[in-house]
């Protein structure tokens, strides 16, 4: 397709104007967590999952938040990582509840004209099976992105007895999503 010199230069924004926000972002997040008995709880989706051990993390850990997190951050090309506008050397973030990360996330999100248009979650792990609580996460994610449960997906999977995940000593968290544009 060849594009003529106008409409070039409107999408690339040459000649002084800026580039108009795409109609559609995709993005890609992912976070793994050492699961330990440490007394920490093991909150997935905001949802406390009981089970014997829970997660070494600065914050509460929450591996889906977490990759929801990064995922909209890197759909707006910010930069920026949850590890950036959260460290996890500030004593602020000690123990934090994610929902307060996914706030933040959501807010830049809707600062700069998007919505959610579609959350895919991967969580990862052998145990705890997370099957019963997986609507509750859903019903999590759409309440703090403020969207409709037709646009969020959990799934959950096991890694077949390999490597620190299969071994129980650790769980992960993959996200793809894709931002629409506000009218």
């Amino acid at each position: 397709v060849r594009w003529g010199a106008a409409a070039a230069a409107a999408a690339t924004g040459a000649e002084g104007g800026a580039a108009a926000e795409p109609l559609v972002r995709i993005g890609h997040g992912y976070d793994i967590h050492r699961m330990a008995d440490n007394g920490n709880k093991l909150t997935i989706g905001g949802v406390v999952v009981p089970f014997e051990l829970g997660v070494e993390a600065h914050s509460d850990g929450d591996v889906v938040y977490h990759s929801i997190v990064d995922a909209i951050l890197g759909s707006l090309s910010t930069q920026e990582d949850i590890g950036t506008i959260f460290p996890d050397n500030d004593p602020n973030w000690a123990g934090a509840d994610s929902s307060v990360f996914m706030e933040e996330a959501y807010r830049r999100m809707v600062e700069r004209g998007y919505r959610l248009g579609n959350c895919d979650v991967t969580l990862i792990l052998q145990k705890p099976k997370v099957k019963d609580y997986k609507p509750l996460m859903r019903d999590n994610i759409v309440r703090l992105l403020r969207t409709t449960s037709d646009r969020v997906n959990v799934k959950a999977r096991t890694h077949e007895k390999v490597d620190s995940v299969g071994e129980c000593r650790a769980l992960e968290c993959h996200v793809v999503l894709t931002l629409e544009r506000l009218a």
